[in-house]
């Protein structure tokens, strides 16, 4: 997980969570504490940065999101949906 934190519902998120709640609203998600990582790990996935490289994820979700927010949760969503049923 990201070294830097913040609290968000009553557990830790990583660095960018708190900005996505919208993002996670639109695509169905609640964030929990059990997949908060897993849910890190897909969003890492789709923009293509290394996992636990925080900062160059946020920007590149940022990018995705301002050109396509729909199409970014639709593949977030399916994304979760797909590890869910492995």
């Amino acid at each position: 997980m990201c070294t830097s934190r913040t609290m968000f519902y009553g557990f830790s998120m990583t660095c960018y969570f708190r900005h996505l709640g919208e993002i996670f609203k639109k695509a169905g998600i609640e964030v929990t504490p059990q997949n908060r990582q897993e849910i890190d790990r897909i969003i890492h996935d789709i923009v293509g940065v290394d996992y636990k490289n925080c900062p160059a994820a946020w920007r590149q979700v940022k990018i995705r999101v301002a050109e396509d927010e729909t199409g970014f949760v639709s593949v977030l969503k399916k994304a979760l949906n797909n590890r869910k049923q492995c």
